[in-house]
């Protein structure tokens, strides 16, 4: 009977310490993470979804406007760019890689937007029932890009706030060796339209 009632003080200990710990915040850093490199691989997939349309939107652009040669080139050399620019969960919290990743990104977007500005010249082009579905898919796609962004750049911001504020700080610095996550920002170039000249 002693020896039970002698358990009964460190059972408690262990109840209470569980009950502490469990509510704590112990579990919300590597959730918010988690959740975090998901949205990231939502942004990927819809940079892919892109990157994979383009040879064909290419492809009909270039039956009608062969002449837009520099156009069509600068589309394919950007994509491929784009392409080989890769960024893993475990670099997010890496600045300058997230950075050259957007920056590829980015000139992939303007690449595309002389694209679909030189097809305002080609009445043919702009009646193609390929070329209409596809900048259609494309405009879907770039309206998927922005909400997978907004919806990573949320769950890095609720990330970085944890692990910058008490109590998730401590777990930060004792328990995880957490470091903050790298958001997208809005290039320079983001509120310019596209140029083109003929």
């Amino acid at each position: 009977m002693t020896a039970r009632v002698s358990r009964l003080p460190a059972i408690i200990a262990a109840i209470c310490i569980a009950s502490l710990l469990s509510g704590c915040g112990y579990n919300t850093i590597p959730t918010l993470e988690e959740q975090a490199k998901a949205r990231w691989s939502d942004v990927q997939n819809q940079y892919q979804r892109r990157a994979d349309l383009i040879p064909n939107l290419v492809a009909t652009v270039q039956g009608y406007a062969k002449q837009e040669k520099d156009v069509l080139t600068a589309v394919i050399e950007a994509r491929a760019k784009a392409t080989q620019i890769k960024v893993d969960a475990s670099q997010l919290t890496d600045p300058e890689k997230v950075k050259q990743f957007q920056d590829a990104q980015n000139q992939l977007t303007g690449a595309l937007g002389r694209l679909l500005a030189v097809s305002e010249n080609y009445p043919d082009l702009k009646s193609n029932a390929n070329f209409l579905a596809l900048q259609s898919q494309l405009e879907g796609t770039e309206n998927r890009i922005s909400v997978a962004r907004r919806d990573y750049i949320e769950a890095v911001r609720t990330f970085n706030t944890e692990i910058k504020t008490f109590p998730g700080l401590l777990w930060a610095r004792a328990v995880f060796a957490s470091k903050p996550m790298a958001e997208f920002a809005a290039s320079e170039t983001a509120q310019t339209p596209p140029q083109v000249k003929f």
